[in-house]
């Protein structure tokens, strides 16, 4: 499933072929997507692209008009392909410039969206998000308050997009590793040093899944067709089982929240 990493990446990829284009032409050819593909994405044809944002793991196209909000699911993926490129199976939504490239998504499993907001409004899956983890409204001070009287494991809290956003299963295992801190301590038992390493590893790990092109497992590909090669750098994520990189015990797994939690005992504490 594309992180926040790799709809970074993405937002990368595509921004200098899409920003400052005409959109002459929106194909939806299946509009059944996690949520009904709106009409109002049909306002897109005939304005110009202004910009490429990101929020959380949505991407939005900046128009005139309002936004399209696309979220890329589990199996998603943005190309930037030439306009006249025949469709292949999966190929849901196609948004054709006047460069003659067309911004092309293909989602297998159709758990992503695309949706549409207008200026003077929040669409709700944006109303609720807490602050980008990158950013400074993500800093220590924050984390102490939000984990203040907490008993909710810390693997948790970092993955609740109220607290923080982006943070998901895989950069969840490799900054808690990092950090030192046990996925099932409580994050209100943490102390305000721990939580500032913590702080401090989350953006580490980000940042350099971000510089590195973001984690190739399966579905993900960047807008260029290239592999993200982060996975060569995950310490414990999928690593069950196998030597700790740090101490050499063997790696432990449990589920947490319904979500794989590699984890060593040795090196991370309570």
């Amino acid at each position: 499933m594309p992180e926040l990493p790799e709809v970074e990446v993405s937002r990368m990829g595509i921004t200098p072929h899409v920003v400052g284009q005409t959109v002459t032409q929106v194909t939806v050819r299946n509009p059944s997507l996690r949520w009904p593909v709106p009409a109002e994405l049909q306002l897109l044809q005939g304005q110009t692209i202004r910009g490429v944002s990101r929020r959380a793991k949505y991407l939005l196209l900046e128009t005139d008009a309002g936004f399209a909000i696309i979220h890329l699911g589990m199996s998603g993926s943005l190309r930037i392909l030439p306009a006249d490129v025949p469709p292949a199976k999966h190929d849901h939504v196609d948004v054709v410039l006047a460069s003659g490239e067309m911004l092309r998504y293909n989602d297998p499993r159709r758990f992503g969206a695309w949706l549409w907001q207008e200026h003077d409004s929040e669409h709700p899956v944006l109303s609720k998000l807490g602050p980008e983890p990158l950013s400074e409204g993500f800093n220590t001070a924050y984390v102490i308050d939000k984990a203040k009287g907490k008993r909710t494991v810390i693997k948790q809290f970092i993955m609740d997009n109220q607290v923080v956003v982006g943070v998901g299963n895989i950069y969840a295992n490799e900054s808690l590793f990092s950090a030192g801190i046990h996925p099932q301590a409580p994050a209100g038992s943490l102390s305000p040093e721990r939580l500032h390493l913590l702080v401090d590893e989350i953006k580490s790990v980000l940042q350099k899944a971000i510089t590195q092109g973001g984690t190739t497992l399966k579905d993900f590909k960047q807008s260029d067709g290239k592999p993200g090669y982060f996975a060569q750098e995950l310490q414990v994520y999928g690593k069950a089982g196998k030597p700790c990189p740090r101490c050499g015990q063997l790696l432990n797994e449990v589920k947490i929240g319904q979500r794989a939690t590699v984890y060593c005992s040795e090196c991370q504490r309570l």
